[in-house]
């Protein structure tokens, strides 16, 4: 099956699967411990029941919307994740190519491969750009720095990773044994390779293993792949980090990983000017509640004062109208569009964005509701 003849963002899964060793396909696929809420994410969505106006005419459905102020052709748009060139080669280049095609909003992760200049300059849409405090404060700043010349427009603030998720599937399948560089620690994992020559051409051809040119530490230059782990330990931040970090960015600011009501005033509080109600894809604590379940209690907690966000789950159109309905001004997709881009770069980027485009007008048709902008808590209910 070809990528444009893929009608559902499993299909896209599939597809991914078939083109990528185990290693790097789990990587994408993959939670933390069991998996608990890693499945929840998904399965919370069949809990949330929709409520439809019939015999009503809607000549069309208008899917646009605005984030921080930024208009949007989508209520969706692409969420930062790390390592993208390990699925595809430039992997965030064509993510964000295909992003702003689609008038909506591409955020790169601090962990990308390619530089967060090359990225921006390749989409004709916003961009956001996820901040890490790996390498430190000084490095973190003089990131913020060069991504405000390049023109992000906000920067979004992770907060749930004050250590690695145990992800039990990483380490079955050698991805320790990939990053570490030791060719003999590979050598039982090479199989998997060697059985999926069109993925191993691209990534040597690529450059083989990255490093990552977005975090330049001092009097080493880009930091490798090898050493990301430890950094990623000691980068755990605190609400008071939220000062420093106003002052050097100057720009709106997004908090990521918000899961609880006290969280979300905090972040308020701290001078956010959204939150992303985000579990990390239940890829950090396992046995946390699904994004979906948590969303109303943030809406409820802020009150207005900041714009909500959500990931987490959101694999169909309809998963994204749930969310509106549940008080999401927007949701960010993350592995819908990773297995796109795993399964046939730019091209499966893109109909990943047209699969949810196309659930989200016919959702929006079958509730009898003419735009994204009119959805609310009377449409669906949890």
């Amino acid at each position: 099956m070809a990528v444009s003849s893929a009608v559902s963002i499993a299909d896209l899964r599939r597809l991914a699967e078939r083109r990528l060793p185990r290693v790097v396909f789990d990587y994408i696929d993959g939670g933390a411990d069991g998996e608990v809420t890693l499945r929840e994410n998904c399965r919370a969505f069949d809990d949330v029941t929709l409520r439809p106006r019939f015999a009503v005419a809607n000549a069309s459905c208008d899917l646009s919307t605005t984030v921080l102020g930024t208009p949007i052709d989508l209520p969706f748009f692409l969420a930062p994740i790390g390592s993208c060139r390990m699925f595809y080669p430039r992997a965030e280049v064509l993510a964000a190519r295909a992003a702003g095609r689609a008038r909506t909003i591409y955020t790169l992760s601090t962990l990308s491969g390619c530089t967060l200049e090359e990225v921006k300059a390749a989409t004709t849409g916003p961009a956001w750009y996820q901040l890490y405090l790996v390498g430190g404060r000084d490095v973190a700043i003089a990131a913020m720095d060069r991504a405000r010349t390049a023109g992000y427009s906000a920067l979004v603030v992770t907060i749930d990773t004050p250590a690695a998720g145990m992800r039990e599937r990483d380490h079955r399948n050698g991805i320790t044994a990939l990053v570490s560089g030791n060719f003999l620690a590979m050598a039982p994992y090479l199989p998997q390779f060697l059985i999926k020559p069109g993925w191993l051409s691209g990534f040597l051809a690529d450059g083989g293993l990255m490093k990552f040119p977005n975090v330049i530490v001092p009097g080493q230059g880009p930091m490798p792949y090898t050493d990301v782990g430890a950094a990623l330990a000691q980068c755990a931040l605190t609400w008071n980090d939220f000062k420093w970090i106003r002052d050097a960015w100057r720009g709106p600011i997004v908090v990521k990983g918000v899961h609880t009501g006290d969280d979300a005033r905090c972040a308020a509080d701290a001078g956010a000017d959204a939150v992303i109600v985000s579990n990390h894809g239940g890829r950090q604590l396992d046995g946390v509640a699904a994004s979906i379940r948590v969303l109303p209690e943030v809406v409820d907690a802020v009150g207005g004062r900041i714009e909500i966000l959500m990931d987490g789950g959101i694999r169909r159109g309809g998963d994204v109208v749930k969310a509106l309905c549940l008080g999401a001004r927007a949701v960010l997709v993350g592995r819908a569009y990773a297995y796109g881009v795993a399964a046939g770069g730019e091209a499966g980027v893109t109909r990943a964005i047209e699969i949810l485009r196309e659930d989200v007008v016919r959702t929006l048709t079958l509730l009898g509701c003419p735009s994204v902008r009119d959805l609310n808590c009377s449409f669906a209910s949890l």
